[in-house]
């Protein structure tokens, strides 16, 4: 008896493994940003490569954190009040779509938006005044890689590294044209 099921340490081709796994494959290039390295892989797809076999790997990771701003109790407020207006608006739109109650469609509304911006301000406050001063500032997280390795499988190793030596070769200009 066969059985057609891909378990978990099973890869099949072209489908990407259930768990997490580490890369598999021999590298044919690597590149300083994730658009050079995509740049190769669309210039492998263009040259009727099997991409499938195909893997970008970001190596040596980075938790980058661009701070964007100050927050001060007016923006932790403000913001407060915007997100709890929002979820008021919400439920009050909900509420008044199942009110009977003839002529009292905005009512359910008006107090959802009240309720949600008194919230909103109550669950910010309590937040940011909790914090005591130690995070006054916002930002964005972004994971990067120092560099992007290109990987393929053994069978097809050999004429990706080709390829791509012939997209290293072009003018600069044209290695840009998309």
């Amino acid at each position: 008896m066969t059985s057609s099921f891909s378990g978990p340490g099973q890869n099949r081709p072209g489908v990407p493994p259930r768990l997490p796994t580490p890369p598999t494959g021999w590298p044919i290039g690597s590149y300083a940003t994730y658009e050079e390295a995509q740049r190769a892989v669309d210039f492998l797809a263009d040259g009727d490569f099997p991409v499938q076999e195909v893997t970008i790997v970001g190596v040596d990771l980075m938790l980058v954190e661009r701070v964007t701003g100050r927050l001060t109790w007016g923006r932790v407020l403000g913001t407060g009040a915007a997100s709890g207006a929002w979820f008021g608006l919400f439920v009050g739109v909900l509420l008044s779509l199942f009110n009977t109650t003839a002529g009292a469609g905005f009512g359910p509304i008006l107090v959802g938006l009240t309720v949600g911006v008194a919230f909103g301000i109550i669950f910010a406050a309590v937040g940011y005044g909790s914090a005591r001063g130690k995070r006054d500032f916002q930002s964005a997280s972004q994971l990067v890689a120092g560099r992007y390795d290109v990987l393929c499988q053994p069978r097809s190793a050999e004429r990706g590294r080709d390829l791509l030596a012939k997209l290293a070769m072009r003018p600069t200009d044209a290695n840009h044209k998309d």
